[in-house]
């Protein structure tokens, strides 16, 4: 399949929300995108149990619960064998304790990550911007035990304060985490534990202060993260588009009388 190149010069922007006239217990037939998104349903669902269709649960999952960030994790073994790989299974777990969460296969072996995160000497979670995608894809080529992944990243290695393993330099955010707690997930039929989860506390963060906006939080339009898709597919962002959460206090009396006005109509 040829694809186009990359578009360097499509800009994020900001817009309203994708419904801006909706209103409270309006159903979604109401507007002309959700007419259209019903409609999908006219072709049926398709029902599939994961016991039965192992080989194909994988692909589908990971296709379908997106867009996913990648945790860039940079460890070190106990005879200094630096460890450089990406995770697709990542996300912030709390923020008190600060804590982050990468998951790790260990089909078809048990990746070095798990097995040094584990050794005290502390890692570094590291965020993927556009500009380095490729620089940091080559390090999930499946290397042997002794091999070191930063050597054909092309990536560089930056000094951490708390952890013994660097951090990547490139990146506009990083953290310097110690393990908090590794679980072992187990099959409950085959009893082979297939993935393990780690939670990480985040000890010190480096930021890049040109990607930092005036209240000193993340400007996405500098940071350009990239996410994690379906087969090898990737994502950027597109549109970015702000929906305020309600507050009760003061939505209570627009949710009585939408609440009177359902009752109405029953």
């Amino acid at each position: 399949m040829t694809l186009p190149p990359f578009d360097h010069d499509d800009q994020l922007k900001y817009t309203g929300p994708p419904n801006a006239s909706w209103t409270l217990g309006q159903k979604i037939d109401n507007t002309e995108s959700g007419q259209k998104w019903l409609e999908g349903e006219e072709q049926g669902w398709k029902v599939i149990n994961p016991e039965e269709d192992t080989a194909g649960v994988y692909p589908l999952m990971a296709s379908a619960i997106v867009p996913r960030p990648v945790a860039f994790v940079s460890s070190i073994s106990e005879t200094g064998v630096e460890n450089l790989a990406p995770f697709r299974w990542f996300n912030m777990v709390t923020h008190n304790p600060p804590l982050v969460s990468f998951c790790c296969r260990n089909e078809p072996r048990v990746k070095d990550t798990p097995t040094n995160v584990k050794n005290g000497l502390g890692f570094t979670v590291n965020i993927i911007s556009e500009p380095f995608v490729e620089n940091a894809n080559a390090t999930s080529i499946e290397a042997p035990p002794e091999f070191d992944e930063w050597t054909i990243s092309g990536l560089t290695k930056a000094q951490s304060i708390h952890v013994k393993a660097p951090r990547v330099k490139e990146s506009a955010f990083s953290m310097e985490c110690e393990l908090f707690q590794a679980i072992d997930i187990t099959h409950p039929v085959s009893g082979e534990i297939t993935t393990t989860m780690i939670l990480a506390r985040v000890k010190y963060i480096h930021v890049r202060k040109d990607v930092l906006n005036e209240r000193g939080v993340i400007d996405i339009t500098k940071y350009k993260p990239i996410a994690r898709l379906g087969d090898i597919s990737f994502g950027r962002l597109g549109d970015v588009f702000r929906l305020p959460r309600l507050v009760w206090e003061q939505e209570k009396d627009k949710i009585e009388q939408a609440l009177d006005a359902t009752e109405g109509q029953s």
